[in-house]
């Protein structure tokens, strides 16, 4: 009851007061601040209700010895969230961002959490922040005051809740941000600093002009630095650690002109960090590792350099390692490596001399669809005018088995359009006879003509094309499964549909069929004559 009449006595004392005396408003200053330190339920609503607001207000604007103390006050009034709008009322907000300004490191400490309490979650005053000249201080506050962690921290804070505004990014611009975070990041006394700073640099890095940013100012290196420092162990938090840095990395690489940069021609120090996380025993950093060279190999130019410095067996021993009851995002992330790696022509020669086929073909036996369709694509890409990789695997029995069972997957569409785009591309870049003669003694027939008739011009353009190829090269044995498919009513529909036949025509080349397969339209018409003559 005592704590209660003397709160009460404190309001009304400063409530009545309009000279804003120091030594009249101290004490009973001290008497608020007690109780609030305290947490004494109800006393920050208490003060909020009290009427006294606008005369802190008042004193903040005055800039007088009791601006401290006040600002304090404020703060710890702030951390109750029914408080936040009667102050942002009394316009105290508006009086606190100036003292941003000051050079006293203690009420920058108090100003900063103020602001940051009683704007946080609400977007409309963040804004106002922002507009306001509040972020190049905030950095500013942590270059010229680097070793006073919780100054530092509270900065921190306030990025961290202003970093998905696309106005505060673009403020962030024009500083040196990644400067100041990267060094914060080398000297972050604790994980929850780390984490803190971890989180600011993953939502500003989504800004293009960001990333690039922080690529030139050494943030990746940084990053590596600190994955380094903290492999190894087993401490939770530095696990966490290592699997935000990390994935942060992999977001950096994103932008073209900042992948560059870390790749320097196969010598910068985060793609040969990226090499040895594929060696880890860390499952993330495998991720991030196979994610990280998918994102490299985003030019011919990186590619065959990565495929001359030896990164495919690295791959294939990671994807090796999760065949039976491995990680699924890692061989996902494996196989889209080793796709983007096989674009060059030059990496395909190089990469089947190598046999990444054969070793490849262990996934087979995935049970997992994302794995499965992975595999499709990588393999469909690694014959793609490879006339003897597709003859090798064109007449493997145990692929084209599995195969078979992939262009069947009724609950995976990814993977029952990848299996029949492998099944066309095996017949369109071997044109061998005995590859024609395995898929059709596997039953494969039926789904390149089911293919032909899809709602994708692609696929269709495949899988005419390959039907066209196989009963030029041998219509013997193609005879019966046309004749079960009912095939010559369907190319005379597709070839009496103008809509279709300009599609056909427009769609060639640019959907990936070579030149020496010939129009599709005309696939069509010699397809129409091979049928014709069946039987």
């Amino acid at each position: 009851m005592a704590d209660a009449d003397s709160l009460s006595e404190a309001l009304n004392a400063i409530s009545v007061s309009t000279e804003l005396i120091e030594e009249e408003l101290k004490p009973h200053l001290d008497t608020l601040l007690a109780m609030l330190l305290e947490k004494k339920k109800g006393a920050a609503v208490e003060i909020a209700s009290s009427g006294v607001l606008p005369t802190l207000a008042q004193s903040l604007r005055r800039k007088s010895p009791l601006t401290n103390q006040v600002a304090l006050v404020v703060a710890e009034m702030a951390r109750e969230a029914a408080v936040r709008d009667p102050c942002i009322d009394a316009g105290l907000v508006t009086v606190l961002v100036p003292l941003l300004n000051s050079t006293d490191e203690e009420l920058l400490l108090h100003t900063g959490r103020a602001i940051g309490r009683i704007c946080f979650d609400n977007t409309a005053q963040q804004d106002e922040l922002v507009h306001s000249g509040v972020i190049p201080r905030l950095v500013d506050i942590m270059k010229l005051h680097p070793e006073n962690d919780p100054l530092v921290n509270v900065c921190l804070l306030a990025l961290c809740n202003l970093a998905d505004m696309d106005t505060a990014r673009e403020a962030l611009v024009e500083v040196a941000v990644a400067e100041v975070l990267t060094a914060q990041l080398k000297r972050a006394p604790d994980a929850e600093r780390r984490h803190l700073i971890l989180e600011v640099l993953g939502s500003l890095g989504e800004s293009d002009m960001l990333k690039l940013q922080f690529v030139e100012s050494g943030v990746p290196e940084a990053l590596s630095e600190m994955i380094r420092g903290l492999q190894g162990g087993s401490d939770p938090h530095d696990l966490c650690s290592i699997k935000i840095a990390s994935s942060l990395i992999v977001s950096l690489l994103l932008g073209d002109e900042s992948m560059q940069k870390c790749f320097g021609e196969g010598k910068g120090v985060v793609y040969q960090d990226v090499l040895s996380w594929l060696q880890s025993s860390n499952n993330q950093l495998q991720l991030s590792g196979a994610l990280a060279i998918a994102n490299f190999a985003r030019n011919d130019s990186n590619c065959v350099k990565m495929l001359e410095l030896g990164v495919v067996p690295h791959i294939l021993t990671l994807l090796e390692q999760h065949v039976d009851e491995g990680d699924v995002s890692v061989q996902h992330a494996g196989l889209s490596a080793l796709r983007n790696l096989a674009i060059p022509a030059s990496n395909k020669v190089r990469m089947l001399e190598d046999g990444v086929t054969e070793r490849i073909r262990t996934l087979l036996r995935s049970d997992m669809p994302p794995v499965q369709f992975k595999l499709l694509g990588t393999l469909r890409m690694m014959v793609d005018g490879q006339e003897n990789a597709a003859t090798v695997l064109g007449k493997d029995e145990v692929l084209l088995s599995r195969v078979m069972e992939w262009c069947e997957a009724r609950d995976h569409a990814g993977v029952r359009g990848e299996a029949n785009r492998l099944l066309a591309a095996l017949i369109r870049h071997s044109r061998a006879p005995e590859v024609i003669s395995a898929v059709t003694k596997a039953d494969g027939v039926r789904h390149l003509i089911s293919m032909a008739t899809s709602e994708h011009v692609i696929m269709q353009n495949e899988a005419l094309v390959a039907l066209a190829i196989a009963s030029a090269i041998d219509i013997d044995s193609m005879e019966e499964s046309f004749r079960k498919a009912e095939l010559l009513p369907t190319l005379q529909k597709m070839l009496e549909d103008p809509v279709g036949a300009v599609e056909f025509k427009h769609n060639e080349g640019r959907n990936g069929i070579s030149k020496p397969e010939g129009d599709t339209h005309q696939a069509v018409w010699s397809l129409q004559h091979q049928a014709s003559h069946t039987g």
